[in-house]
């Protein structure tokens, strides 16, 4: 594959650093979810940032199964529909795993540009959802959870690959 010019040459991210930061941001839903309750519509969603972080650069490794099962996790601790996270991040990784060829192009503000939209859909699907069933629509205040995401996808992006920036033979005398 061509690398952009300047891109340094990620090593393999760790099969506990994945697994780690998904149940990390899982937690940090519930956490969220359970402080602010009814009214954290505003807040984003963690664990779509971070499975579309390991679905855009570890497609092999984090897929759409492991986003339907975390989707699972997140439904039954809202109590909402089942499904109806399962459905938003199963689809969200089908377009991140469609799309990570592109984004590997772009900097973290570019590709945070190109997520948005993905985001929106994201909720837009749960929001459908919601609506389908009688619940009603979300209101304003539900508009902000997407472009917090797209916000905050720089941020997520190099925390989660500073492991993997690190030089893989340690030395003092090396100029990086």
């Amino acid at each position: 594959m061509i690398m952009r010019p300047g891109q340094q040459l990620l090593l393999p991210a760790s099969f506990w650093f994945i697994w780690g930061s998904l149940i990390a941001a899982l937690l940090l839903n519930m956490l969220l979810s359970t402080i602010f309750g009814s009214s954290s519509l505003w807040l984003p969603d963690f664990l779509s940032v971070v499975l579309v972080f390991w679905n855009v650069n570890q497609t092999r490794r984090v897929n759409i199964g492991i986003a339907f099962v975390f989707g699972l996790l997140m439904d039954v601790h809202s109590s909402s529909l089942l499904g109806e996270h399962a459905l938003a991040y199963s689809l969200l990784a089908y377009f991140a795993v469609s799309m990570h060829r592109r984004l590997s192009w772009f900097s973290l503000d570019g590709q945070a540009i190109q997520l948005c939209t993905l985001f929106f859909a994201a909720h837009a699907v749960q929001w459908g959802v919601r609506w389908l069933l009688g619940s009603g629509l979300p209101g304003w205040p539900a508009l902000g959870a997407p472009i917090l995401e797209a916000v905050i996808w720089p941020i997520v992006a190099t925390l989660l690959l500073a492991p993997q920036r690190r030089a893989h033979n340690p030395d003092d005398t090396r100029p990086l």
